[in-house]
């Protein structure tokens, strides 16, 4: 893949080097997998020390190979960097996955250009599997470019849901779902799965701006249609504190596709509503 950069751009060394990187982290959590204990953080959602290990690796060694640019991760800080270039890094994504022996999770590291991501990395260690998307250019995986004409066609008419949009089944019981639900445990590979062809949509309720970022890219490279039900990503503002903040999403393989599941959306944005005004 040969790149001709531009000062908003990565350099064909800076990306060699990202996959180097790629490289050792992913071996690391393979020789990791099964065989390490979880903790419970503040939020109540799962780490593990590859977690740890993992984040401070990719943070440490992407300042050494973008220098100046800051970086916004899940397991560190979560301010919005305040450089006009940054990455947003989830360093094992589906931690719950990786803990319970499931080998089904993903490094996700997105650099973003003027609040919006410009280069993106998604690799699934267990699949040995790479994807790489540049704004403007496309999308690879694991070095064969991927298109609307050669990607996988969606004949399984499979929808990702995240286990907390679940409750839309309760909230519509009458209605037929418009799809063959999967809860994969990976919001940025249930998201992916649309760009591939694997799934027709994908509702996340709760994806912070880590676990979207890859997948945000990828999606857009390949036309699909995304929707923010909630909250815009592109309205970042330089030291924003993310931790808390999320950005419900529907994504879908054509507008069609969206439009089947906007109905069941809506239903999951009033049911957040009805929940945080019974908090307040």
């Amino acid at each position: 893949m040969n790149i001709n950069s531009s000062p908003k751009e990565l350099t064909n060394q800076q990306i060699n080097k990202i996959h180097k990187l790629l490289d050792k982290v992913a071996h690391k959590q393979k020789e990791d997998f099964g065989n390490i204990m979880s903790d419970l953080k503040s939020d109540g959602t799962l780490i593990t020390e590859c977690d740890r290990w993992s984040d401070y690796t990719i943070v440490q060694e992407l300042s050494q190979i973008t220098a100046q640019e800051g970086v916004l991760s899940e397991e560190g800080c979560k301010k919005v960097p305040n450089t006009s270039a940054y990455w947003v890094v989830d360093p094992l994504d589906g931690t719950t996955n990786f803990a319970a022996g499931i080998p089904y999770w993903a490094i996700s590291m997105a650099r973003f250009v003027d609040n919006k991501p410009q280069t993106a990395f998604l690799d699934i260690p267990a699949l040995n599997k790479r994807i790489i998307a540049i704004k403007g250019r496309g999308v690879w995986i694991n070095g064969k470019q991927l298109t609307n004409e050669n990607r996988l066609p969606s004949r399984s008419a499979c929808v990702s849901l995240c286990s907390r949009s679940i409750r839309i089944l309760q909230r519509r019981p009458e209605k037929p779902f418009p799809g063959k639900i999967r809860l994969l445990g990976v919001s940025s590979l249930n998201m992916v799965g649309v760009a591939i062809g694997q799934t027709i949509a994908a509702l996340e309720a709760t994806p912070k701006i880590w676990d979207l970022a890859s997948a945000w890219l990828i999606l857009s490279e390949l036309n699909c249609s995304i929707k923010w039900l909630d909250k815009d990503p592109t309205d970042l503002e330089p030291g924003n504190d993310l931790t808390t903040v999320s950005f419900p999403v529907l994504v879908g393989s054509s507008i069609n596709e969206l439009k089947k599941m906007l109905p069941w959306s809506e239903v999951l944005i009033n049911s957040w509503s009805e929940i945080q005004d019974k908090v307040l």
